[in-house]
């Protein structure tokens, strides 16, 4: 009998536990500091290198010099603008976060899976598999494998 191997996104969701969200809540949490060092680190970088090339011209400053310093400033803002849409929407994730309710399932992501399939199986029944989570431990695995 022919067989063939294929690969397979397989869901993996979580049952919403007090553990689950603190975890989420934390990882957030990091990531909203994360970024607001970012921010500084940019802000500083950005004051750092304009006053450089001020230091290092000739005074009072040309067009060129205050050319570079725009293009310093617009770099900056355009680099801190980015970064305060990922923290827009790591907020927005805590506030999905807060409205989770005590045993809903949600959807953590995907995994990859390889599986063998022969003549005469339901490929549409194996490609449909997901993977329920309670704490980090498989509480029950879905479809055919």
């Amino acid at each position: 009998m022919k067989q063939i191997t294929l690969k397979r996104n397989i869901n993996v969701k979580a049952v919403v536990t007090p553990r689950l969200q603190e975890e989420a809540n934390a990882q957030l949490q990091q990531g909203l500091a994360q970024i607001d060092n970012q921010i500084q680190q940019l802000e500083f970088q950005g004051r750092r290198a304009i006053s450089d090339i001020e230091r290092t011209s000739v005074k009072p400053p040309g067009p060129e010099v205050q050319q570079q310093i725009a293009s310093i400033r617009n770099q900056v803002e355009q680099q801190k603008s980015e970064m305060l849409g990922q923290k827009n929407q790591l907020l927005q994730q805590m506030n999905q976060v807060a409205t989770w309710e005590m045993g809903q399932e949600i959807v953590q992501g995907q995994i990859e899976s390889f599986f063998t399939i022969q003549e005469g199986e339901n490929l549409v029944g194996r490609m449909n598999v997901e993977i329920l989570l309670n704490d980090g431990v498989i509480k029950e695995i879905r479809g055919e494998v």
